[in-house]
């Protein structure tokens, strides 16, 4: 785990310790041979407290490396500039950095890096997209999707693109992702409702959801 303080007017994701200024917290896969070791980078604007330690050495094992950053360093864009884009079947996949990238021919998405899980560049989530352009090249259709874990929103995205007229549910446990996702479903013009054509964002720990429940058993 690293804990780096610097300093970045953009910053924003889920917050340690809500008395002082949010940290950025984002997780990285070094080696994705090892898909159990992940590293915890967090990022505050100023030296963390003994209490804000304490919290993220629960967020995974070891102890914490302090590392000071020089303050006039945009970490988020510098973040954004190390994503290349993501090719998935027919989706593309950029941060806004890569916009101008955008081919003609496929279906593109842009999703802000470091402030949920989902960005495209995880094997799992390009596996999905690819697994999902592959049941609409077979012909397969869906009228109730759901994304459990939504992260980004990234995934319900793409359902919606490929079954416009599903009725679709993103949920996530964290409040932060369903704040992340309704964001980028504003900047990839996603419509947000209860009705077919529209995604229904919540908060949900799993399945333990009333709104998943109410989409269930409307497929009964």
């Amino acid at each position: 785990m690293h804990a780096r303080a610097g300093r970045s007017d953009r910053q924003r994701g889920r917050s340690l310790h809500r008395q002082r200024s949010t940290p950025v917290v984002v997780a990285d896969e070094p080696d994705e041979t090892k898909p159990d070791d992940w590293v915890i980078h967090a990022y505050f604007e100023a030296e963390p407290t003994s209490e804000e330690l304490i919290e993220l050495r629960g967020l995974g094992s070891g102890e914490p490396e302090i590392e000071h950053l020089e303050d006039s360093t945009d970490w988020i864009t510098k973040s954004q500039q190390g994503l290349q884009p993501i090719r998935a079947g027919r989706f593309f996949v950029h941060t806004p950095m890569h916009y101008v990238d955008r081919p003609a021919d496929t279906v593109n998405f842009e999703i802000d890096a470091g402030l949920a899980f989902g960005t495209g560049q995880h094997a799992t989530t390009a596996g999905c997209l690819d697994a999902l352009d592959r049941l609409a090249v077979s012909g397969a259709a869906f009228a109730n999707i759901a994304d459990i874990g939504t992260g980004t929103g990234l995934l319900a995205f793409a359902a919606l693109a490929l079954w416009p007229e599903a009725r679709c549910i993103a949920t996530d446990i964290d409040p932060v992702a369903i704040d992340v996702s309704r964001e980028n479903a504003a900047i990839n013009g996603v419509k947000t409702g209860h009705n077919p054509g529209e995604l229904l964002l919540a908060v949900a720990d799993g399945m333990d959801s009333p709104m998943l429940a109410a989409r269930a058993r409307s497929t009964c």
